[in-house]
């Protein structure tokens, strides 16, 4: 009987080994396919140029970037090298920076050597320099938790974190570093 039970427990074995191979021989590619996948953009436009318009009828924004995705499902648009022109009446702002992000709810995240000019030749404030910027379009509220340097042109104002309504231009520091006045 234990020659049996060898024969059987040989057999056994066989059967395991036989039904076992293919999950023991499986390469790494499934585990690759596992992985967690990034978003794809939906589409990809190059040297972008783009017109907004209020409901109302007049014109909103404009944006132009060497490049631009959009990622539909998650709601949000990429800048490249974006320039962002605000337009509101006499309160013009052109925002450029290395890149940029637009969200579905109007919000706009503007990162790396962010610059706001104003585009009022008689404003007291008449550029606006960054790290990172978010603006509310719908609002016209700039907003940055960041060093950030604000020049005019007899003054140079120095500051961490900015809150900016650009309806009224009234421009608020959180933090107020310093005020250098240049005599011309």
């Amino acid at each position: 009987m234990t020659n049996l039970r060898v024969i059987l427990l040989v057999v056994f074995g066989a059967a395991m080994l036989w039904l076992w191979y293919p999950f023991l021989t499986q390469t790494e590619q499934a585990s690759q396919q596992e992985q967690e996948t990034i978003a794809q953009p939906d589409y990809v436009a190059i040297d972008l140029k783009q017109t907004s318009f209020a409901e109302n009828g007049q014109l909103s924004y404009q944006i132009t970037a060497q490049r631009m995705e959009l990622y539909q499902e998650l709601g949000f648009s990429h800048f490249e090298v974006p320039i962002f022109v605000l337009h509101n009446g006499q309160h013009n702002w052109q925002l450029t920076a290395n890149e940029a992000t637009l969200y579905e709810n109007d919000t706009l995240i503007l990162e790396g050597n962010v610059k706001a000019t104003n585009l009022n030749d008689n404003a007291m404030i008449t550029e606006i320099n960054a790290d990172n910027l978010r603006l509310e379009i719908s609002n016209r509220i700039m907003r940055s938790e960041q060093p950030v340097i604000i020049t005019g042109p007899s003054l140079t104002i120095t500051g961490k974190g900015l809150t900016a309504d650009l309806n009224i231009e009234v421009i608020e520091l959180i933090n107020h570093t310093e005020t250098i006045y240049d005599k011309q």
